[in-house]
C-alpha cells in the first residue's frame, strides 16, 4: 500500500510540475478554448488532458519498474496493467484528434469501441457479474465482446458530454477514482487500486489549474481519457455495478442531451452578473437543470452542486460493497 502511495505522489508531482511548463507553449500554438461562462469570454490554454495522462503514464511506468525489477506488488497483475495503458492511450490519442481537428460527434463516440481492443484480448474480467437484486449473472462471451467496448466508449463519451465548467470534469474525475480506490481495497483487488491511484494522482495535481478561474482547460483528451480510466477500474476489479451507478448523473445529462438532439451550443446558460442563468425555453443539460433550479448560480457553486450530485453516488457505490 505504501508503494502505491509513492506511485501517487509521482503521478502528482509529474503533473503539477508539467502544466505550468505547457501553459505558455500551448498559448505560443494557437492552441486554446474560449472561456464561455465568464464575461470576458477570454482564451485560456486547452488540452492540458496532455499532462494528466503523462502524470498517469508517469505512475503506470512506476508500478511496472516496481514489479519487474524490485519484484514486488505480486497482487498487481502486469498483463492488466499494460492492457490499460494500451486502452488509455489509444483514447487519449483519439482526444488529441478530435481537439486538434474537431471530429465528428458520431466518430468521436464509436472510436472508443476500438481502444477496448486490448481488454478484450487479454479476456479483462470474470464474465460473471454481481448485479443488484439479480445476483450473479454470466455473461459468458457476450461481455467481452459487448460489454468491454461499451462500458469503455460509454464512460469515455459520457464523461466528454458533462463538461464545459471550470473544475468540472477534473473534480468528477477525482469523485470517481476515490470511489474506486476505495473499493479496490475493499474487495482486494491491487491492479484496479494501482490504476486508479494512477490517475488519482495526476488529477489531484490538475484541479489546482484547472478550478474557477481555470489557467488551462483538459480538453477533450482529458475528459475521454477519465471516462476510459474509469471503465477499466471497474473491469480489472470486477465491480462493474460500482461503474454503472457512478454513471449516473453522466447517463441523467446524456438523456436530458438526447431529448434535444444534443444541442452544439448554448447549452452552458448565459452569463449575467457573475452568475448563470438557463435560457429560456427547453431545459438542454444537467448543469441548465441546476441553474434553473437555483434560479442562477455562480459557476463554482454549480460545479460544486455536480460534483456533490457524484459524490452522493460515489457513496452508493460504496455501500453496495461493503
Amino acid at each position: 500500500m505504501l508503494l502505491l502511495f509513492l506511485v501517487a505522489i509521482f503521478s502528482f508531482l509529474s503533473t503539477f510540475i508539467g502544466i505550468p511548463l505547457i501553459i505558455p507553449r500551448l498559448k505560443k500554438a494557437g492552441i486554446t478554448g474560449k472561456n464561455m461562462n465568464s464575461e470576458k469570454q477570454e482564451e485560456i490554454p486547452e488540452m492540458g488532458g496532455l499532462v494528466i495522462v503523462a502524470g498517469f503514464c508517469v505512475g503506470i511506468i512506476l508500478i511496472i519498474f516496481i514489479k519487474i525489477f524490485l519484484k514486488l506488488l505480486p497482487n498487481v497483475y502486469l498483463v492488466e496493467i499494460l492492457a490499460t495503458l494500451s486502452t488509455v492511450l489509444i483514447v487519449a490519442l483519439i482526444g488529441i484528434f478530435d481537439d486538434l481537428i474537431s471530429m465528428a460527434q458520431i466518430v468521436k463516440a464509436l472510436l472508443p469501441v476500438f481502444a477496448a481492443l486490448p481488454l478484450i484480448a487479454i479476456e479483462i474480467s470474470d464474465t460473471i457479474m454481481n448485479i443488484p437484486f439479480l445476483g450473479k449473472v454470466n455473461f459468458g462471451i457476450w461481455y467481452p465482446l459487448v460489454l468491454v467496448p461499451l462500458g469503455v466508449t460509454g464512460a469515455a463519451n459520457g464523461f466528454n458530454m458533462l463538461a464545459g465548467f471550470n473544475g468540472l470534469e477534473v473534480g468528477l474525475g477525482i469523485v470517481c477514482m476515490v470511489t474506486v480506490s476505495i473499493i479496490a481495497v475493499i474487495v482486494k483487488s491491487m491492479t484496479a487500486l494501482a490504476i486508479s491511484i494512477s490517475c488519482l494522482g495526476a488529477l489531484t495535481a490538475a484541479i489546482y489549474y484547472n478550478w474557477y478561474p481555470a489557467k488551462i482547460l483538459i480538453g477533450d483528451i482529458g475528459t475521454l481519457f477519465m471516462g476510459a480510466v474509469l471503465a477499466v477500474c471497474v473491469m480489472v476489479g470486477n465491480f462493474e455495478t460500482a461503474g454503472a451507478i457512478l454513471i449516473i448523473p453522466f447517463i441523467i445529462d446524456f438523456f436530458i442531451k438526447a431529448t434535444n438532439g444534443f444541442p452544439s451550443k448554448g447549452w452552458w446558460g448565459i452569463y449575467k452578473e457573475g452568475k448563470l442563468y438557463c435560457p429560456e425555453g427547453k431545459i438542454v443539460s444537467l448543469p441548465q437543470l441546476i441553474m434553473k433550479i437555483s434560479g442562477g448560480i455562480k459557476e463554482p457553486h454549480l460545479v460544486m452542486a455536480l460534483i456533490g450530485i457524484e459524490a452522493v453516488f460515489g457513496i452508493l457505490a460504496i455501500l453496495v460493497y461493503l
